[in-house]
């Protein structure tokens, strides 16, 4: 770990980034303020409503080559992150099952595409591999014979995002050199920082009076308890208005989702998205019928006008982290990586080797 030219730092906001910032920060020993608007469950953090999953080739189909590296970036780097806290959080790499019902065979067929040019374009990425009907039953038996045709997507991942963010704030409440303010916002105008201290901000769409071109996307997600269920990996289903998950979670507990809408509206979710998450899933597995619905959840992700996250330095002693969009725990560590470098250096040689190269500049 490089040394770092300070040795005192606020971390605004204790989303997901806002978490593994200060962690990384009083490992490297800094004295840690890390202040939070909400409260210690991160209610209020986009990071708690989400699947979590880890799948850059899959993701391929409506974000970037740059976002693809930096997912693969981080499914090599969660192990260790991971390992390194105290409490354990789930966490897999069984791959990603993709399938579809006939009348959406052409739209498959273009997914298929997309996929195949971005296994060409990253190399380093495990090739997607076509199925047939037995190759997904043998890959998830429950299903049987049910889908004819599928993609499986090797290596692919998740984690349990709420046992994360419960990792998180253990480990930091056991650090001497961390004091975490809960209720208590804060902007980076609030603070100023000497030659031995800095600010970062990881905010999300808190940051937008600050971050003007911050937009919020909204998202639709509903937990379901479905004990009957034998999906071991994260399956998704093509579908004609937005790509659907289903994602399995320790306990019998499914998160079901992926609606997308270019809205702030933080109200709870339509009736229509409910309806098609729901029907998508019981046409998966007809168990789903019998489950219990634990949550229907909604909330606004930050998302930048390129959909790609930034850096930005309002004054050289404040950095500014945002815009993970719906990527957030796919590109978490790759973006913490990316930050500390810039923190030691500077400068980030990960983020030009991975196709981040670009930092905004206040307007």
């Amino acid at each position: 770990m490089k040394t770092l030219p300070f040795d005192a730092a606020s971390v605004l906001g204790a989303g997901l980034m806002g978490r593994l910032m200060a962690l990384a920060l009083a490992r490297a020993g800094c004295q840690v303020a890390l202040f939070d608007a909400g409260g210690p469950e991160a209610d209020g953090a986009a990071a708690r409503v989400a699947a979590a999953m880890l799948a850059p080739l899959a993701e391929s189909a409506i974000a970037p080559l740059s976002v693809v590296r930096m997912g693969h970036h981080a499914l090599g780097r969660w192990p260790a992150l991971l390992a390194s806290l105290a409490t354990p959080v789930f966490f897999q790499r069984e791959g990603t099952l993709v399938l579809w019902h006939r009348q959406d065979a052409a739209e498959a067929t273009r997914l298929a595409r997309v996929l195949e040019r971005t296994g060409a374009q990253v190399p380093e990425l495990p090739a997607m591999q076509r199925v047939d009907a037995a190759g997904i039953a043998a890959l998830e038996p429950a299903l049987g014979t049910r889908f004819a045709q599928g993609l499986f997507l090797p290596e692919e991942g998740q984690l349990d995002n709420r046992a994360l963010l419960t990792a998180l704030r253990v480990e930091l409440e056991a650090l001497p050199n961390v004091q975490l303010h809960w209720h208590a916002p804060r902007a980076p105008g609030d603070f100023t920082p000497g030659a031995h201290e800095r600010v970062i901000d990881c905010r999300g769409l808190g940051a937008r009076p600050q971050w003007p071109a911050l937009r919020g996307v909204r998202g639709e997600v509903i937990r379901v308890h479905a004990p009957e269920v034998g999906l071991t990996r994260p399956t998704r289903l093509v579908h004609p208005r937005y790509p659907l998950y289903i994602a399995p979670k320790p306990g019998g507990v499914f998160v079901i989702g992926a609606t997308e809408i270019e809205s702030s509206d933080m109200s709870p979710a339509s009736v229509r998205s409910t309806l098609e998450l729901l029907s998508a899933a019981y046409a998966v597995h007809s168990g789903f019928g019998e489950a219990r619905i634990l949550e229907i959840a909604t909330q606004c992700r930050p998302t930048l006008p390129d959909n790609l996250p930034a850096f930005r330095h309002p004054t050289s002693r404040v950095l500014q982290i945002n815009g993970l969009y719906r990527h957030g725990f796919m590109l978490a560590p790759a973006i913490l990586d990316m930050a500390m470098e810039w923190l030691a250096d500077g400068r980030s040689a990960l983020a030009e080797r991975l196709g981040l190269t670009t930092t905004e500049t206040p307007a």
